[in-house]
């Protein structure tokens, strides 16, 4: 049997929240975390994840303000579409 790693279950809960709260997805077109490799000038592979430029903006949503976390390719296309102001924090 492989040996067991014994963590207390404070730190799983945290872990758990931390990482389920910050999704590396955007919310309007779903791009996410895309798996890949560095190469090198000699074609070494070296394994690296390409992320998502999220930023979190609020706009309003049906007269409603909603924060959300959007890449920098659907904060411009909404900036160019509807011509109205978006806070970016």
């Amino acid at each position: 049997a492989p040996a067991q790693i014994k963590t207390s279950s404070i730190d799983y809960r945290f872990m758990v929240s931390y990482f389920s709260s910050m999704a590396l997805k955007c919310e309007n077109c779903g791009k996410g975390v895309v798996h890949g490799n560095f190469v090198s000038h000699a074609k070494n592979r070296v394994k690296r994840t390409f992320k998502p430029n999220l930023q979190r903006a609020t706009i309003i949503v049906d007269g409603v303000k909603k924060r959300m976390l959007l890449c920098t390719d659907c904060l411009r296309l909404l900036k160019r579409k509807f011509q109205k102001p978006i806070t970016k924090k």
